[in-house]
């Protein structure tokens, strides 16, 4: 069993930097593959659309921040490509509107799940046709407090059993985005195909970030041209907000930068600290009442918090049987008795909407990932379904993809406010701002963080006990 604490040994002492010290610079605009990336922060605006008009809303909120929810690890790379193109045309002439400059950080997983180099290189592509050619792309995975760590460029995932390399891990087995290094340099060359080498990428390590400080970082990060993959350690806050101290030093000299990050990277570039998860006292703001839990994610860690949320009990369940949602003839009919039964739960306990938990794969990624999104489009209707039935006091979503299009067409959520977390520096709470559940508390809950009993915590302080 290997702890943080070895990983570090005899590298040098974190330098303590103040979230206050993170202040000014270009608005970073954070294209999110699914919603899970709000996780750590909060009063940020959120956007599920983007016209010009939702994103100049986004770019007039304080914060320094917004969130657009692309939601592309849900679609087959071509439309991921397609949509990243999408979004930036609109935010461009939003920006130019507003006069606001701007950065962009292609949010995706800490377990380095996702279309990259797909996403970036579209990217780097559609900012240079806008005048903002990309001389480094900066990929900063780190999530600590999920227990995500890089060190020596070498990424790591806590798990029972101790610190374990990402590559060895149960997220680098995925059905359409696995992968085999751990090591960030190789990671890089593996899922370009080779098109870059690991003697390609630049490697700013903790010696360089710890030792050199935020001067020598942004001295590295000056030398970039022509897109070229950087790779950050990070095993704190402290790194990454040293880390968004160079960023800004260098962007402020002429260094056109672009991002490819966990959640934790926007909470150090906008200069927030980590805030206590939201308890029972701050939740009876929105009410008391029933609530409604989607779960959709199919990892091992969810399906222990499933079981954590029966021993908490005051639940119902309601299983959608993924063979049958595949046969067209059945699925209407089973999504709306699972729907009708949930509506008339919540006016007694809770209720829980999930899919069965055996994973059905496709022949290839794509046919993987096709299967997911009629799974996860079954889930959705059924949320919608329920939601119209019985407005439930809460909602929470379990898993990356079924956050997302639960919020957009479950919900119909267009744009909305991160209000915080509600656990520590994980599970983000959105209050919807527009629309028919405006006002109604929706908890993003990534499928791959917090213990077996994180769920049952979410759910007991929606109870106010």
């Amino acid at each position: 069993m290997i702890h943080v604490e070895e990983l570090l040994a005899g590298l040098p002492p974190a330098r303590a930097v103040e979230p206050g010290e993170i202040t000014g610079g270009p608005h970073l605009v954070v294209l999110d593959d699914d919603p899970t990336g709000t996780q750590t922060v909060a009063d940020v605006p959120v956007l599920t659309s983007w016209s010009v008009d939702d994103l100049r809303w986004g770019l007039r909120q304080p914060g320094g921040a917004c969130f657009v929810l692309t939601n592309t690890r849900s679609l087959a790379a071509a439309d991921a490509t397609a949509r990243n193109r999408e979004v930036l045309d609109a935010l461009a002439a939003a920006a130019e509107a507003e006069g606001v400059d701007f950065v962009v950080a292609s949010r995706s997983d800490s377990t380095l799940r996702g279309h990259f180099p797909v996403e970036t290189d579209a990217l780097a592509d559609d900012l240079a046709r806008h005048g903002r050619p990309v001389d480094g792309v900066v990929v900063v995975p780190a999530f600590p407090d999920a227990g995500r760590v890089t060190v020596d460029s070498v990424h790591w995932a806590r798990t029972p059993a101790g610190m374990v390399p990402a590559g060895e891990t149960e997220f680098a087995r995925d059905a359409t985005f696995g992968y085999r290094s751990s090591n960030l340099r190789e990671w890089v060359a593996e899922k370009t195909g080779g098109r870059i080498t690991p003697d390609d990428v630049l490697a700013i390590t903790l010696t360089d970030l710890r030792g050199g400080g935020p001067q020598h970082v942004a001295e590295l990060l000056a030398g970039v041209r022509d897109r070229r993959p950087v790779v950050v350690d990070a095993a704190c806050d402290d790194d990454l907000r040293l880390l968004a101290s160079a960023l800004r030093q260098a962007e402020s000299r002429g260094t056109r930068l672009l991002y490819r990050i966990g959640p934790a990277f926007v909470r150090a570039r906008i200069g927030q600290t980590a805030s206590a998860p939201l308890d029972s006292a701050a939740l009876r703001a929105y009410g008391s009442g029933h609530g409604l839990i989607a779960v959709g994610s199919h990892v091992g860690l969810t399906t222990a918090q499933l079981a954590g949320l029966r021993e908490l009990g005051g639940v119902e369940e309601f299983e959608l049987d993924v063979p049958t949602l595949l046969d067209p003839a059945a699925r209407g009919g089973h999504i709306a008795e699972v729907s009708a039964r949930a509506a008339a739960a919540m006016q007694r306990c809770d209720a829980v909407i999930r899919t069965s938990r055996s994973l059905v794969t496709g022949a290839d990624a794509d046919d993987s990932l096709a299967i997911a999104r009629a799974v996860s489009s079954a889930l959705v209707e059924a949320v919608a379904a329920t939601v119209r039935a019985h407005r439930p006091a809460f909602v929470v979503a379990k898993g990356g993809i079924t956050s997302s299009d639960v919020a957009t067409g479950g919900l119909g959520i267009r744009r909305a406010i991160t209000r915080g977390t509600m656990l520590p520096g994980m599970v983000s709470l959105w209050e919807p701002v527009t629309g028919d559940s405006a006002g109604t508390p929706y908890v993003v809950f990534p499928g791959n963080v917090g213990d077996e009993n994180a769920l049952a915590h979410v759910v007991r302080s929606f109870r106010h006990s």
